[in-house]
């Protein structure tokens, strides 16, 4: 049994936000209807493909089922009322109006499900004066002040290499406001309507840059701070051989620690005298010797200390081959199989390992 095995959650979302959030939910137990446009989600078309669809396509929408719709068909139309009905949550990700342009909107699903959540999942929120643009996660990003704090050097700069937006800022923050809901409705049986704005939820993971520009009026800038670059105690120091040690001895014993593998000397230590000295002997000190020399070094030390691994070998670690966080399987239409995506819902609230997940066919639902 499930948490969310009773739940039924009609999704037409599409991409990342919306489809990772109703995973969230199908894993924990929820029946996930994907409504679809005829020819399919966009992300279906999306490269590499696996089988029929696309491998990313499979990731996030596995343990769902598909119904194939014209909302602009009468009859499709009240396919997706009936539905609705008896839904628990529906998630949309549309620009603000599209859903009520379609008769979709909340107002009028609520007075056909009183205890309906519906969540929104926007860039910019259902209002303000830029609720209505477009964006995606670079956009969220440069907006809120997340790209300007460490962006490296400006003439090339550094591009995040995950969906922060997406993700941190629209799939996470929908799944827990959706379950606030659940647990709303289960003392006043009613639903209500969330807002997920993903460029404001941006600002939380900023935290350290907002108390220290409001408390001092001295906004850090790209790379100025404790955790973008500024300290020799949290920096990527390159190997002779170009790879990466990865250094983050924050609190004293961590970086006495540290300084006696380095065997760095005395004079460098205090790392608030003069850091960008210090920064430029750990440097030169971690520049002499290959990756290979500086493992043996730090094996076994405890000084939060780690080396740039590649994603091929970070998915074999030993460490997360133990945990079983690659152990679901994910299966294609062929019956080939391949891990299925990771998702941050404990072990104990999910399916079995031994339970393979599929992706589903485009409008393979056929009565909901």
């Amino acid at each position: 049994m499930r948490p969310l095995n009773d739940l039924l959650v009609v999704d037409f979302s599409t991409l990342l936000p919306g489809p990772m959030a109703t995973l969230l939910l199908a894993e924990a137990g929820a029946r996930v209807v994907k409504i679809e446009p005829l020819a399919g989600e966009a992300m279906r078309s999306y490269p590499p493909f696996w089988g029929a669809d696309s491998a990313i396509f499979a990731m996030l929408n596995r343990g769902k089922e598909s119904l194939a719709l014209d909302l602009k068909t009468p009859h499709d139309l009240e396919r997706v009322r009936d539905l609705v009905k008896r839904a628990d949550v529906l998630v949309e990700q549309f620009r603000p109006g599209v859903m009520a342009r379609l008769g979709l909107g909340y107002a009028e699903l609520s007075a056909l499900n009183p205890r309906l959540i519906y969540c929104s999942i926007t860039g910019y929120g259902q209002t303000g004066p830029r609720s209505h643009e477009a964006g995606h996660d670079l956009n969220f990003i440069a907006d809120t002040g997340v790209l300007a704090l460490s962006m490296g050097d400006a003439t090339a700069p550094v591009q995040p290499a995950a969906p922060i937006g997406d993700i941190a800022g629209g799939s996470y923050p929908a799944v827990i406001n959706v379950l606030l809901a659940l647990e709303e409705r289960r003392h006043t049986g009613r639903g209500r309507h969330i807002d997920i704005a993903m460029s404001e939820n941006l600002f939380a993971m900023t935290y350290w840059a907002l108390a220290t520009g409001f408390a001092t009026d001295a906004w850090p800038g790209n790379g100025t701070d404790l955790v973008t670059g500024a300290s020799p105690r949290y920096r990527v120091y390159p190997t002779r051989d170009r790879k990466g040690l990865v250094v983050a001895a924050l609190e004293p014993k961590f970086w006495s620690v540290f300084c006696d593998l380095l065997r760095l000397d005395a004079s460098f230590r205090d790392d608030s005298i003069d850091p960008a000295r210090t920064m430029a002997e750990i440097a030169r000190i971690v520049g002499e010797e290959d990756s290979e020399f500086w493992e043996k070094r730090f094996a076994g030390a405890d000084c939060c200390c780690s080396f740039v691994s590649e994603l091929s070998h970070a998915v074999r670690d030993p460490h997360f081959t133990a945990r079983g966080v690659f152990a679901h399987s994910l299966a294609n239409e062929h019956g080939d199989t391949m891990p299925a995506l990771p998702v941050p819902i404990d072990a104990g609230f999910r399916q079995a390992a031994d339970v393979v997940g599929k992706a589903p066919a485009l409008g393979s639902t056929k009565s909901v």
